[in-house]
């Protein structure tokens, strides 16, 4: 599908692996040159050259922890000198421990909130003036269906992504028209998180095989499976191209029609 976006650049951060990756490589695909971000280094320099080698727009690597300003700062500013320019921000983070409230420390919030919320603020800050220099740039924040329902087990996430879509839905009507920010609430695909999950029940016999595994996951789902990556980096894409010209401010789910939420 061509999205018109040949010859833009991309900054994705938490993309040496996941939902990330699954964005770059989509991005990548329609012709975008992207940075791609993680901090395990040989995790980065294997998607690098996975991403080179699909023949569309060129890939870097910048390693960085996205918890920490001054490495935000570093791979902003690495993002619009080597492409000489920023066309579109798309925001993603590992999740937060799965915690019961009564289990959860003060560190573990501050922890929590430095990751899924300060991340984002800061990216944006640091990305506003080269985003605002072309023809319209674009955020898209990845986020969690526990935006909308809260998910047993996840109070960190649940409590603390909801900040991301304040933020995001203030953006949409404080940058615009220049910048459109929209974000995607994704449910379980099958990452390396949910093939791990997977695994360790096999291990533990909890399932009798794979495919048993993914059924569990996709039990509640309409669809009756779980998503796939390249689903979600396609919609990414899509709300980074001017296909989606008159979208901002929207958190779209992405979860096979899972949530009960009427809104």
């Amino acid at each position: 599908m061509n999205f018109e976006i040949e010859g833009n650049s991309a900054l994705i951060t938490a993309s040496s692996r996941g939902l990330g990756k699954a964005a770059a490589r989509s991005l990548v695909l329609e012709g975008v040159n992207v940075v791609v971000n993680g901090r395990n280094e040989e995790n980065l320099t294997k998607t690098v050259e996975e991403l080179n080698n699909l023949s569309g727009g060129r890939v870097i690597g910048q390693a960085g922890d996205i918890t920490k300003k001054e490495d935000i700062a570093k791979l902003v500013e690495v993002a619009y000198q080597e492409f000489g320019r920023l066309d579109h921000l798309v925001t993603s983070a590992g999740g937060p421990p799965d915690l019961l409230f009564e289990e959860t420390s003060d560190q573990d919030w501050y922890e929590s909130f430095d990751l899924l919320v300060m991340s984002v603020v800061r990216l944006v800050r640091e990305s506003l003036k080269y985003l605002r220099e072309g023809e319209g740039g674009t955020i898209v924040n990845i986020t969690s269906i526990s935006v909308k329902e809260a998910i047993p087990g996840l109070v960190l996430s649940n409590s603390v992504r909801m900040s991301v879509i304040g933020l995001m839905k203030t953006l949409a009507r404080e940058l615009g028209p220049e910048i459109r920010v929209n974000a995607i609430l994704q449910s379980a695909h099958e990452t390396d998180r949910i093939t791990n999950l997977i695994e360790s029940g096999l291990a533990g016999d909890k399932f009798s095989s794979y495919q048993e595994g993914l059924d569990f996951y996709a039990e509640d789902v309409p669809l009756k499976r779980i998503g796939q990556p390249e689903e979600l980096g396609d919609l990414a894409a899509f709300l980074s191209s001017p296909r989606s010209s008159y979208l901002t401010g929207a958190a779209i789910p992405l979860d096979g029609g899972s949530s009960r939420s009427n809104l």
